[in-house]
């Protein structure tokens, strides 16, 4: 396996049968607590990501502390990754997690270089920081408050309901720091929900954690993504997503159609010709080839559609091919209001934070 590029020192003696070659793999767990999954412990030697110039994405900075995902979302972006490590991007993304223990002490480090400007640091774009891993490993409240004490804002996007844990901390936090959180909720079907994201909260659980994230005063977006075709674009549909998102009490929606890049297409259409065989072909006509995105006549099509409905349920709504340019995005506290860039006093701060204000993480990271 190609692990020693993330990894530190050789910790041989610690590794389980059959993982001595592996360079900075302290050891491999399994639990009863967490059957048919598989933790990877290991040694990083970096903790936060440069995202390149070029880049699409609105913020320069990301954390990823663990590798794969239960969640098992099947439309997942991030399932092509696991294939650097010489696993596949199926069975062995959902059941095999590399967790970054040491991901807290490297970031401390990296923060206290006198070349750190501060910028946005967006955790959950590749794989879900509260996923189930974190409620044995606990990564997420050592990043938090490393990030917070170096005076660097925060960007939270997941799926998972643990988050709730941690509102406290983020509270705290907020004080500090501009913190941006986003909560993703693709499916309102709960049959069609279990089928996709088997791994995942309940859609309901996840509103939940939104009120909850609203309650403690911070001002939540819910990704509605993606949208899928034939299966969840219908005007009933969103809809009724936008009523339960605006119940739940969060203030701004992201949508967008499913992305299917390579890494992921065939997990996906597999499980298509499973689940959905009618629509494999009408897929095969959306995303033709090596095509990743719905084509374009359908992007704007699904937007005239939810605009609309949006508006219906007083949420502000953003559609995801009108994300900003980052090179038009301020750095640190720029973007928000003096007052907030130098730390607000109380939880009420997410509500008065400008829609500019560290942009939530591009819908392409699911």
């Amino acid at each position: 396996m190609r692990w020693q590029g993330q990894k530190l020192g050789d910790v041989d003696d610690a590794a389980l049968p059959g993982l001595e070659d592996r360079r900075g793999v302290l050891r491999t767990v399994t639990t009863p607590e967490f059957a048919g999954m598989t933790f990877h412990e290991v040694l990083s030697k970096s903790a936060l990501n440069k995202v390149p110039g070029a880049s699409r994405m609105p913020f320069g900075w990301t954390i990823n502390p663990y590798r794969g995902c239960s969640h098992a979302c099947v439309y997942c972006f991030a399932r092509g990754t696991h294939e650097y490590l010489d696993l596949d991007g199926g069975a062995d993304f959902d059941s095999q997690i590399v967790v970054k223990v040491n991901v807290v002490e490297v970031l401390e480090r990296e923060l206290r270089r006198g070349s750190w400007q501060h910028e946005t640091v967006a955790l959950g774009t590749n794989t879900d920081p509260y996923q189930r891993a974190e409620g044995r490993y606990a990564l997420m409240p050592g990043i938090i408050e490393a990030l917070a004490a170096s005076g660097t804002p925060i960007s939270i996007l997941t799926k998972g309901t643990l988050i709730r844990r941690d509102i406290p901390l983020l509270v705290r936090a907020a004080r500090r720091v501009p913190i941006d959180v986003q909560m993703s909720i693709a499916m309102y079907d709960d049959d069609l929900q279990k089928a996709i994201e088997p791994g995942a909260p309940t859609t309901q659980a996840r509103l939940d954690t939104v009120r909850a994230l609203a309650d403690a005063g911070f001002r939540t977006t819910v990704f509605l993504m993606p949208i899928m075709p034939h299966m969840t674009d219908s005007v009933e549909a969103i809809d009724r997503a936008l009523g339960r998102i605006r119940e739940a009490g969060a203030s701004q929606v992201i949508y967008g159609a499913l992305h299917l890049r390579p890494g992921v297409k065939p997990w996906f259409m597999q499980w298509l010709g499973e689940a959905r065989p009618d629509l494999v072909s009408s897929y095969r006509g959306l995303y033709p080839g090596m095509s990743a995105e719905a084509p374009k006549p359908y992007r704007q099509w699904l937007a005239k559609r939810v605009r609309p409905l949006i508006r219906r349920h007083g949420l502000d709504g953003r559609h995801e091919d009108d994300y900003p340019v980052r090179g038009t995005m301020a750095r640190s506290g720029d973007s928000v209001p003096s007052s907030l860039a130098r730390g607000v006093r109380g939880p009420s701060f997410g509500r008065d934070v400008q829609a500019t204000a560290s942009a939530p993480a591009p819908p392409m990271l699911f």
